[in-house]
């Protein structure tokens, strides 16, 4: 039942915001009483914060099966991208601006553990374009990577509105490739942007 409680949460809290979203809206989508609710989490906080981790979890999960997927480096960025975008396209306001902004506690734990994700992702693919051909061996990836990071995040944590999200997410992303690309890499990079108009 607690699995059932925090997958439904999180659909919830993804789909009609952290704030909107009652211990009463949960239990009633799940048909149980409030009661039942309280026996498993003791407030909405400690329940967003365990759907917040399992939907992390989540993510990890998605990132290896497409780096496991024999894409090139600059591709396997716009396929996260695009699950990513598909993921969280039925939130009607960006759920990172509106945990930061009601959840700050929470949001700090979620950011602490997804710059460590983010920078191992991107450092792999880093190594991984350099090897194909696409990136620059002389980039400084550590500095790219805290660059790119800020941005991303920046953006969900800045922009209310969700549908305006993948748009400046893929102008990050380009930004972030034609900063470490090669020759090589910006001709990969155009051919991406070209298969993943807006």
């Amino acid at each position: 039942m607690k699995d059932k409680i925090v997958d439904k949460a999180g659909e919830l809290f993804l789909k009609l915001g952290f704030k909107s979203v009652t211990m009463d809206d949960i239990a009633a989508e799940l048909g149980i009483s409030k009661k039942t609710l309280y026996k498993y989490f003791n407030n909405k906080h400690s329940l967003v914060e365990e759907s917040t981790t399992k939907l992390h979890e989540a993510c990890i999960t998605i990132i290896e099966k497409i780096t496991e997927a024999g894409y090139n480096a600059i591709k396997e960025n716009f396929e996260i991208k695009k699950i990513f975008k598909e993921m969280f396209q039925t939130s009607s306001s960006s759920p990172i601006y509106q945990l930061k902004k009601y959840y700050p506690k929470v949001h700090q734990k979620i950011m602490d553990k997804e710059i460590v994700l983010f920078s191992k992702c991107l450092g792999r693919n880093f190594e991984k374009g350099v090897q194909e051909g696409y990136y620059r061996e002389d980039v400084n990836i550590e500095l790219a990577t805290q660059f790119y990071f800020s941005l991303v995040f920046s953006i969900h944590e800045n922009t209310i509105e969700n549908y305006k999200i993948p748009k400046l997410e893929q102008e990050v992303l380009a930004y972030h490739t034609r900063a470490i690309a090669t020759q090589k890499g910006l001709i990969e990079l155009e051919n991406q942007l070209k298969n993943n108009q807006l």
